[in-house]
């Protein structure tokens, strides 16, 4: 995967004028694109950055949809590997903290540093490369300490590390993180006890929140666009229909004793601690799983556009 994104990455460095984003070598000789905290970036950086996430195993594309009587730019993605790709890479599971500096990494990268282990193990994989490619949800640039970390970890040289740095309040971050509702999706399912592996296929589709200046305010918006207007759908070849149907029915995250709420208000309550928030929110409103084998389909979930219009100020 590692291999992948590199090309993705190399194509926004090729092309950073149409992409909107700012390219530079650190003196340690790492390459950072900035998506958003100088750069312009936007949509183009947005569905670049989605796919780099993925691991270069998925495609994402960007249009409008309506939601009840609001029209909103979306982002669907697809994906045929979606154990490798939404787990293995989009999952931000890698908690950076060196100093003061503190960041969500993702991408594929995480696959050479095996954050968390415990993913790599439920998808029995872990990626050899000699180049490293991660994604830091982040609202500066790191310095060379956490440079120095996160090649350490990922067992590559400064100079074969390029990270890509998106902030959440911005547009290329809104996108970014609205690509990310068939990986929380399959991630709410496989910790409800679904085998990642029998997962054959997956998509979703979310709105793309509207941009907010202030971080906490954009987090939240970024985030109940998946809550609460995010769907997702997989494929799966599995033996137990009822148990999958009892899975399905427990995923959405209308499951959730927090749900209900604009995500800034639960964040707020949370002391602005992802970690402290129930997992169970995090998850598509509506979530659709088929097995292959029975033909069966199964749904749960149901949008909720007026927390949405509450998110957006609407």
């Amino acid at each position: 995967m590692n291999c992948l994104g590199q090309r993705l990455a190399e194509r926004l460095c090729d092309r950073a004028e149409e992409y909107g984003v700012a390219v530079r070598e650190t003196g340690s000789g790492a390459t950072l694109i900035d998506a958003g905290i100088r750069a312009k970036g936007g949509f183009l950086a947005g569905v670049a950055v989605t796919e780099i996430c993925l691991g270069g195993c998925g495609r994402a594309e960007i249009g409008c949809a309506r939601y009840g009587d609001l029209e909103l730019p979306s982002i669907s993605v697809q994906t045929d590997h979606p154990a490798v790709a939404l787990l293995g890479s989009q999952l931000a599971g890698w908690r950076i903290r060196v100093g003061d500096y503190s960041a969500m990494g993702s991408g594929p990268a995480r696959a050479l540093a095996l954050e968390p282990r415990k993913v790599y193990e439920r998808i029995g994989y872990q990626d050899t490369s000699d180049v490293a490619v991660l994604v830091l949800e982040a609202s500066g640039e790191p310095p060379e300490e956490v440079i120095a970390h996160i090649s350490g970890r990922c067992r590559v040289p400064p100079d074969r590390l390029t990270l890509v740095l998106v902030p959440t309040s911005s547009l290329a971050g809104s996108t970014q993180i609205s690509g990310r509702v068939a990986e929380q999706g399959i991630h709410r399912l496989t910790e409800l006890g679904l085998d990642p592996r029998v997962v054959t296929h997956g998509w979703g589709c979310a709105p793309i929140a509207p941009v907010h200046p202030k971080p906490a305010q954009a987090m939240g918006r970024t985030n109940d666009a998946i809550l609460y207007a995010g769907v997702a759908g997989f494929t799966v070849s599995c033996e137990d229909d009822e148990e999958l149907r009892s899975l399905v029915e427990r995923a959405p995250s209308s499951s959730s004793e927090s749900y209900g709420r604009p995500f800034a208000e639960i964040f707020k309550e949370a002391g602005y601690d992802f970690y402290k928030v129930d997992p169970g929110l995090f998850a598509p409103a509506v979530i659709t799983v088929t097995n292959a084998r029975t033909g069966n389909t199964f749904r749960a979930g149901e949008l909720n556009l007026e927390v949405l219009r509450r998110s957006l100020g609407l």
